[in-house]
């Protein structure tokens, strides 16, 4: 119904206007339409940067307004050409054509501008229907209730009666949107309908590197949007959020996120509904690993069968202390980094020198489960066995599992 009334609205106002402007300047009007409509994606990329030169770092917002922008430029400039152009005939019949002549001329210029004002407005009705096709797409999708703003919940009402009177063929006959931003957009509401993906997106391979940015682990330690996320509060109050802020408004990470998401989306789709992944479960070692301990001790144990429960039981209480809380991460672009680790030279059962550390490094496929590794400077030969990772300093042996 909604849609109805919005064309009838659009063809009125239209045909009115271009009865009382004339053909001359609604005709440069469509043509303005017309060019502003094939200009406005490619000067919008233009815009889109002077946008953000001044200010604006939104790309939500940098997005829809650099094409509409430039649309609008294009226009004024078609329109002010209009107008003189309809000034000098105006002159003309007016004090050299002669009152009949000035007759017949206003009754051509209003009779056809309402015509071409009735093209106009069908050419403006099919821009408005792709502009709330590309729209409501989205924020249909992540509709949450009463509580979305009114122009969410009117758009989306929109959205629906353009697929329910079938208008939404117009819009899709203008869309040269690619797939895959659709195919983004489909994500992110997928993203927001489970929260509790959130631990398998952590664990994504390719999105390791991004996990261990500071925005993003800001994000994961703020209980605010956890909550939130959870109890599927609407949309635009999770965006509001101050660490969703921080993410929002940095353009190159959200350009890193968005390089990051795109080549993998349909593995990453099928790894969070299945947990695993076709492009990235043969490499063995990509993951989190934690130090497990009692592993470890068993390790120590083997190497060293005749010490006593005395000793035994002092290794146990030192490497709790020192390794209880470390963890490695391999990365699918050879990085690796060990946090929360003392020193790779620290010997069971002494007390850890320094404390724990962060040791940045890298990794090297040697077939078979065999790994090379580069930590801190030290070289060293890592096996994956199932769900488990090993490798032996010169005075420990580590021993990690995988995290679920």
């Amino acid at each position: 119904m909604t849609i109805w009334l919005l064309v009838v609205l659009v063809l009125a106002s239209l045909a009115g206007l271009g009865f009382r402007q004339g053909a001359i300047r609604v005709g440069f009007s469509f043509f303005g339409i017309v060019v502003g409509a094939l200009l406005a994606v490619p000067l919008g990329r233009l815009l889109g940067k002077l946008l953000g030169i001044v200010g604006l770092k939104d790309p939500l917002l940098v997005w829809a307004l650099g094409p509409i922008l430039a649309f609008v430029v294009i226009s004024v400039a078609f329109k002010v050409a209009a107008a003189a152009v309809h000034h000098k005939v105006d002159v003309h019949y007016k004090y050299h054509a002669g009152d009949l002549r000035l007759a017949l001329w206003e009754r051509l210029n209003h009779r056809l501008g309402l015509c071409l004002g009735l093209l106009n407005g069908t050419a403006y009705l099919a821009l408005i229907a792709f502009a709330l096709y590309c729209s409501s797409y989205v924020t249909v999708q992540v509709a949450s209730s009463d509580s979305d703003p009114k122009w969410m919940r009117l758009l989306n009402t929109l959205g629906r009666d353009l697929h329910n009177t079938g208008f939404v063929k117009v819009a899709r006959a203008l869309d040269s949107i690619p797939q895959v931003d659709y195919d983004m957009a489909d994500f992110g509401a997928l993203l927001y309908r489970n929260p509790l993906a959130q631990a398998r997106l952590r664990s994504y391979p390719a999105l390791l590197p991004l996990a261990e940015l500071t925005e993003f682990q800001a994000l994961g330690n703020d209980k605010d949007f956890t909550e939130a996320w959870q109890r599927q509060d609407p949309i635009m109050n999770l965006l509001a959020l101050p660490t969703v802020q921080g993410i929002r408004k940095n353009p190159e990470l959200l350009k890193s996120i968005w390089q990051t998401v795109e080549p993998d989306l349909a593995d990453l789709r099928t790894y969070l509904q299945t947990y695993h992944s076709a492009k990235y479960d043969p490499i063995k070692i990509l993951g989190r690993w934690r130090f497990d301990v009692p592993a470890a001790i068993s390790a120590y144990r083997r190497a060293k069968p005749n010490m006593s429960s005395s000793q035994m039981q002092r290794v146990r209480s030192d490497m709790e202390a020192a390794f209880g809380k470390a963890n490695l991460v391999a990365m699918p672009n050879k990085q690796l980094t060990l946090k929360d680790a003392p020193s790779l030279k620290i010997v069971p059962g002494a007390a850890a020198a320094g404390g724990a550390q962060t040791i940045q490094g890298q990794w090297q496929d040697a077939n078979a489960g065999k790994y090379a590794l580069n930590l801190g400077g030290a070289d060293l030969a890592a096996t994956v066995e199932g769900d488990r990772l090993s490798f032996k300093s010169d005075t420990t042996a580590w021993v990690f599992s995988r995290e679920d």
